[in-house]
């Protein structure tokens, strides 16, 4: 059997999974259904160049494979798909802090943004499931530290942290000033725990307090 009919026969079988698969697979998913020993990268790496082009593309998006819509037309789908929870102000300035700042603590949090955060769009986040409590922070009080989740790569379709808009794409964007001091550079985050990090203990949960998905949280008071 010659490579190139072996790579067919692999697309085929990938192709198969993915169109059947509740969610997108890993390569590991996608090797332990496979036949031993099957060249599962450059496989992926055929089927990508196939659907490239095509309304359907085939993405890898938070470490996962998976068939989506082209992004030019997804204009097509905007009646069969439903309104997406509208963030507020206050949870999406938290959720670009959480971002680059992770792992980050809720004091961590309130500094940069210099406001206290009161629980509300931390909340909204951590409900929502764009952010999840990661661990604690070898500090007195032992604080929380947050992080971002695959959903929120899958949201934003990001393949890992690294892809995270750098300085010269938020200054395009007008997200930062065009006059910032020389070697500025957005903070770079942590994807597994820190050195200064501990894991969870297996009963710590989230809890919420209120949700502030359609409104500011309140201003420090000066």
């Amino acid at each position: 059997m010659s490579d190139v009919f072996e790579i067919g026969v692999l697309e085929r079988q990938i192709e198969a999974l993915l169109f059947a698969a509740a969610g997108p697979l890993s390569m590991g998913d996608l090797e332990s259904r496979l036949p031993e020993g099957s060249d599962v990268a450059v496989a992926i790496e055929a089927l990508a160049a196939r659907y490239s082009g095509r309304g359907v593309n085939l993405v890898n998006v938070a470490g996962r494979w998976r068939f989506q819509t082209a992004e030019d037309l997804s204009y097509l789908m905007t009646q069969e798909r439903e309104e997406p929870r509208r963030l507020s102000k206050a949870a999406q300035e938290t959720l670009a802090i959480i971002a680059y700042h992770q792992p980050v603590t809720r004091a961590e949090i309130e500094a940069v943004r210099g406001v206290q955060t009161r629980g509300g769009a931390l909340d909204v986040l951590l409900e929502l499931g764009l952010v999840k409590m990661r661990g604690r922070r070898r500090t007195p009080g032992r604080p929380v530290t947050f992080g971002t989740t695959d959903a929120f790569l899958e949201h934003y379709g990001l393949s890992s942290l690294a892809d995270l808009p750098g300085a010269q794409e938020m200054k395009a964007s007008g997200l930062l000033a065009m006059d910032l001091p020389a070697g500025f550079a957005p903070p770079q985050p942590i994807d597994g725990l820190a050195d200064d990090e501990d894991p969870l203990d297996a009963d710590d949960a989230p809890e919420f307090a209120q949700d502030f998905v359609g409104g500011e949280e309140p201003e420090a008071q000066p």
